[in-house]
């Protein structure tokens, strides 16, 4: 009986030591010239309407990829632009749908205090499949920021799918 006492703890140790199901994961991520192009897409939807904004693409892990900022962006919009993407990175979800769940949803308000993210619509998550690989962000339309990051993942929608 002794015996046994002194071996449970050593036998705790082993079953936490070497997990039967340990292995790597495997995920696709977000190449430069995706992000490029899904930045440049963003930058010319909105030229089109002439406005001037900045777009930002984050990767999976929120490390910024590419920004670019036309001609006469505000100079809060690199960031504004950052955190949106940020938002929508974190919660795995459109920032305009962030905002939108402020409304019923308290905790939302409360996320709003955690450091980098921003209720502002603007924000898309990219996706392959049901797989967050980043994000991108748009800031300085009066209001189209979400449609001009839609315009530039269309450009490589065609690579999104699994």
């Amino acid at each position: 009986m002794r015996h046994l006492f002194l071996a449970a703890p050593l036998i705790g140790a082993l079953a936490f030591a070497a997990p039967a199901s340990a292995q790597l994961v495997t995920h696709k991520d977000l190449s430069f010239s995706m992000a490029l192009t899904i930045a440049q897409g963003t930058l010319e939807a909105c030229q089109a309407r002439t406005y001037a904004i900045s777009a930002v693409v984050l990767d999976r892990g929120g490390r910024v990829m590419v920004i670019l900022r036309n001609d006469g962006a505000g100079l809060h919009t690199i960031e504004n632009a950052r955190r949106k993407a940020y938002t929508a990175l974190t919660f795995k979800m459109p920032s305009k749908e962030f905002v939108e769940q402020m409304k019923t949803r308290a905790v939302r308000v409360q996320q709003t205090h955690l450091s980098g993210v921003i209720a502002i619509p603007g924000g898309v998550p990219i996706k392959l499949g049901k797989d967050v690989i980043g994000a991108v962000g748009a800031s300085g339309s009066p209001g189209v920021d979400d449609e001009c990051v839609n315009a530039g993942l269309d450009k490589v929608k065609q690579y999104l799918t699994e």
